[in-house]
């Protein structure tokens, strides 16, 4: 049970909630221990009742059978890349840009009336981890085909036209729609894989200061350089002054010299 614990602890805290979440609604409902109408988004119940849990439950509530697995191992897969990734160390810019991106989820899923947000969301998460990825990496449908991963979320919609129908593949677009907006706002185009928010709204991406000590984290912007992959990059001046503090030397050790003249 410990060995459990200490793997469960290893899993990010964003993503680890988000499946803890995923798996909290989802099997009570699959059991019948939760009736379902209960936990989908009903905007009359949310403003006029109050049920503001609908919110919350209306983005976990994954589908009543075996494709519910299919489903949360995207979800576990695609929020730990991003997390363990492009957000490594900064959980709580993760949390609040995904805070964001589920209100305008709510917001552009209006008009379709959708009850359930879970494919919105695995679609936009989707997105942003394709959108963020290695050019011209590949990745594998089911383990059956093998395509570019920037195919990959056209790929799940047409796998949800076929699936769901046009209902689940109007999810699926306004998934990617903000999927997109993410990407083009905070990250900012053509910033490949890794790298730093420069998109036009990248400030707006920046978690508050309660929510950065909650997480136990601090600003340090501009100080913990542009990871881009496996390799973390940081800028000469940053390196020399952080050996300075440690009392290393950097650079080629010239010795001490001597005047002309001097024997």
């Amino acid at each position: 049970m410990a060995e459990i614990l200490t793997e469960i602890r290893k899993i990010p805290p964003v993503t680890r909630f988000l499946v803890a979440s995923s798996l909290g609604i989802t099997i009570p409902a699959i059991l019948n221990l939760v009736a379902p109408w209960r936990l989908i988004f009903m905007s009359e119940n949310v403003i006029k009742n109050f049920e503001l849990w609908r919110l919350y439950t209306s983005f976990f509530l994954g589908s009543m059978n075996l494709n519910y697995i299919f489903e949360l191992a995207m979800l576990y897969r695609n929020s730990n890349t991003l997390e363990s990734t492009h957000y490594e160390r900064r959980s709580s810019d993760y949390a609040w840009q995904l805070f964001l991106a589920g209100l305008a989820l709510v917001a552009v899923n209006r008009p379709i009336q959708s009850y359930s947000h879970t494919r919105a969301l695995l679609h936009t998460l989707t997105y942003l981890m394709c959108s963020l990825s290695v050019p011209g990496a590949l990745t594998s449908i089911m383990g059956l085909i093998t395509i570019p991963v920037a195919y990959f979320p056209y790929a799940l919609l047409g796998m949800d036209l076929l699936t769901g129908g046009t209902s689940a593949a109007a999810q699926g677009v306004s998934g990617m729609l903000v999927g997109h907006a993410w990407w083009w706002l905070v990250w900012g185009p053509g910033i490949g894989s890794g790298g730093v928010e420069q998109g036009m709204y990248a400030g707006w991406g920046r978690a508050p200061t309660w929510l950065k000590s909650w997480f136990g984290e601090h600003n340090d912007y501009g100080r913990a350089g542009s990871r881009r992959g496996a390799v973390q990059a940081f800028a000469p001046r940053q390196r020399a002054e952080e050996a300075a503090a440690a009392g290393r030397v950097t650079g080629h050790s010239w010795g001490s010299g001597r005047r002309l003249g001097e024997s």
